[in-house]
């Protein structure tokens, strides 16, 4: 088209621009040949690829473009191919370009693990194409015989009508062969995808492992060796009473037999974690002298639909295989024996159906016993408590009084105790802890005194773990002597109040160490003889420890002033409040409002008037302030006991429940040694004292 491409002057000739044309590309072809000389000359001194080269260059035919690449594609020469190609063929209008050129150059690429561009073969072979268009037309206009390009001719394409061509340099649309492709392969992906997912609901409803997996992945089950028994368990003196029963038919099942009574399939073992229902399991197979065996609820969890199933199967034939009386323990059985759901996988449903079958599927008096444990007993599935599977049902409670103190004797029993260790005192001091707790404690104190280089473990140990479990560990706060005097004068406080008021529980021990994110406190021990646990609260008791909880903040008032009054009774405050308005809500002590249960339950909107609201916040207050009142007279009354209580704790930093009760009754000073620690019965604790106090003061004594 360059070549042909005319334009009419203004007197009608016509001036053609191929001679220009032809002389611009001669220049070209003479710097091009010579780079390309030197370039191939370096790369490949063979003198039949120079004479190739010359050839292709002089020529342009597509004959010795195909004869050039093609030797320099035998002889490895791709960047060769590809530069020759991209920087000479396909921006020289005068080579001829055919499909034989563009093959070699794309094998080249592909041996190099390059894309090739498709303008690359587009261009030059539309140019290839266009050129033989326009010779048609000019041998058209000469009245020559038309060429098999004559259809090709369109208006404007003739020296009466000449077409304009304005060349544009060519630029690769990169994002369009991108797009396309990223648009193929997401329709790859998204066609994979769904067949895959389809195949696998098909395996998920016939219950079969996806894609053929013959890996075995379920092992033989085997009893556990045990040797647990009756003794080993303390605390759950009840429970142990419900499984005894157990234990006679294992060991003697004609007993039951000859009567035509037949024992429970399942026993369920239900209470709060840590009270020992897995030691429980053990010690009925211990104690009947049987195989155990022992599977957790998510072993039978898996990601393969069938394998739970299968498991379950395994479990229950390694047991029938014994021939004998043996226990099936499952811990944690909620995590396979939970409620079913329509939307649950079929995998856990195959699971939990094969359990039941499996207990289902028992002979009568086979002599095998199933035992399940769960903290949530709630979420079991119907079916699997229905009579005929877990029918028996035992709680574990946490232990009482008596049964955490031999739990705390069964714990150091083979530990070195110093003498002054009250394991009575610290059973009374753990009501509501677990078995699991209860040895959590032992085993703190015990590496505490350890650090500390003690030769046994002391009372002040067991102490110091039960501060770091319940509260937290012991800050290393240093305070200034006005916020330690505040924090000794606001626990002085409550443990006067403590002490004279009647009804209120005795303490334990006053501290003003910071732990956790409190910076002082006073324990109290539950209330009672001390050989029982306290299972509900007196009136006389309720009103003491609101009486108790306003002590702190009227004696910070009484001290410094109702200005100074700092933020730290915000606790105090919360629970006293709590629990008047329980007293007037849910137990009846309000005159005013009578025997009315008008709690507010979570999701209720209550039935109370706005009226009544009023009342019960008024009745609240008026006991509040009544309590304020009550701990204002008796502060004044003893202020000197209270402030040589503060003066203490300021000394010493903890004072114990016997020290607060004979300086606020009695006057008497603590007895101390020189370390600033409780003079002990025998010389041996003195010095395990000495070697405990290792902790720096923080606080000078009050001038």
């Amino acid at each position: 088209l360059r070549s042909l491409s005319t334009a009419t002057t203004s007197n009608g000739t016509t001036t053609s621009f191929s001679s220009s044309i032809l002389q611009r590309n001669q220049q070209q072809q003479q710097q091009t040949r010579s780079f390309f000389t030197n370039l191939y000359q370096k790369l490949n001194p063979n003198a039949h690829l120079k004479k190739l080269e010359q050839k292709a260059v002089e020529s342009k035919t597509a004959f010795a473009q195909v004869e050039f690449l093609r030797a320099l594609n035998a002889n490895n020469q791709y960047p060769a191919v590809q530069f020759y190609y991209e920087n000479f063929i396909a921006k020289n209008a005068f080579v001829e370009v055919t499909p034989e050129v563009c093959a070699e150059y794309s094998t080249a690429m592909h041996r190099m693990g390059k894309k090739v561009n498709a303008d690359h073969f587009i261009e030059p072979l539309l140019r290839r194409s266009s050129g033989a268009a326009a010779a048609g037309v000019a041998a058209g206009s000469k009245g020559a015989m038309p060429t098999m390009q004559m259809p090709m001719i369109r208006q404007g394409a003739s020296t009466s009508s000449p077409l304009y061509v304005e060349m544009t340099k060519s630029s690769p649309s990169v994002s369009g062969s991108v797009g396309s492709m990223i648009a193929r392969l997401v329709g790859n992906v998204a066609v994979v995808f769904i067949v895959v997912s389809f195949i696998g609901v098909l395996l998920d409803d016939k219950g079969l492992k996806p894609f053929g997996s013959q890996t075995k992945v379920v092992q033989e089950s085997a009893p556990e060796s045990n040797t647990t028994t009756f003794d080993d368990v303390k605390g759950v003196d009840e429970a142990k009473e419900d499984l005894e029963e157990v234990v006679e038919f294992l060991r003697n099942p004609q007993k039951f037999t000859r009567l035509g009574g037949t024992l429970p399939t399942g026993v369920l073992l239900m209470g709060p974690p840590g009270t020992g229902k897995t030691l429980l399991a053990k010690a009925v197979a211990g104690e009947a002298n049987v195989p155990f065996f022992y599977a957790s609820g998510s072993q039978f969890e898996e990601m393969y639909v069938g394998v739970g199933a299968k498991r379950i199967r395994d479990l229950f034939d390694a047991a029938k295989a014994k021939k004998s009386p043996c226990i099936i323990f499952i811990d944690e059985i909620d995590a396979v024996g939970g409620s079913r759901k329509l939307k649950d996988q079929s995998a856990l449903k195959m699971t939990l159906n094969e359990l039941l079958v499996q207990m289902d599927g028992f002979e009568k008096n086979s002599g095998i016993i199933v035992i399940g444990a769960t903290n949530f007993a709630d979420s079991l599935d119907k079916a699997l408590l229905r009579p005929g599977r877990f029918d028996k049902h035992v709680t574990v409670h946490t232990p009482d009084l008596k049964g955490r103190l031999e739990i705390l004797q069964l714990y150091t029993r083979n530990k070195q105790l110093a003498s002054n260790v009250d394991l009575q005192t610290t059973a009374r001091n753990t009501t509501g802890w677990t078995g699991a707790q209860l040895y959590n404690l032992i085993n703190t104190a015990a590496l505490r005194a350890a650090v500390m280089d003690l030769k046994a473990i002391n009372q002040e140990m067991i102490e110091y773990a039960r501060d770091k479990i319940l509260m937290g560990a012991e800050r290393k706060l240093t305070q200034n002597i006005e916020a330690a005097s505040c924090t000794a004068y606001h626990e002085a406080g409550h443990a006067l109040v403590a002490v004279l008021t009647p009804g209120s529980p005795p303490i334990h021990k006053a501290t003003i160490l910071p732990r956790g994110q409190a910076l002082g406190m006073v324990q109290y021990l539950p209330r009672g003889n001390g050989k029982e646990d306290s299972t509900s609260l007196k009136f006389k008791e309720m009103m003491a420890y609101i009486d108790m909880a306003m002590g702190g903040r009227v004696a910070e008032e009484l001290i410094f002033g109702s200005e100074n009054i700092s933020s730290g009774a915000s606790n105090d405050i919360q629970q006293a409040t709590n629990l008047a308005r329980d007293m007037v809500t849910r137990y009846g002590f309000s005159p005013e409002l009578g025997v009315v249960d008008l709690a507010v339950r979570e999701g209720e909107l209550g039935a109370a008037s706005e009226a009544t609201r009023a009342k019960i916040d008024s009745e609240v207050k008026k006991i509040l302030d009544g309590a304020y009142e009550r701990a204002t007279n008796l502060l004044k009354m003893h202020a000197k006991s209270h402030e040589k209580l503060a003066e203490l704790l300021i000394e010493y930093e903890t004072l114990t429940g016997e020290e607060v009760r004979a300086l606020v009754l009695e006057g008497k000073l603590p007895v101390r040694d020189e370390m600033g620690q409780v003079i002990k019965k025998k010389a041996d604790d003195v010095k395990d004292a000495a070697a405990a106090a290792t902790r720096p003061r923080r606080f000078a004594a009050r001038s």
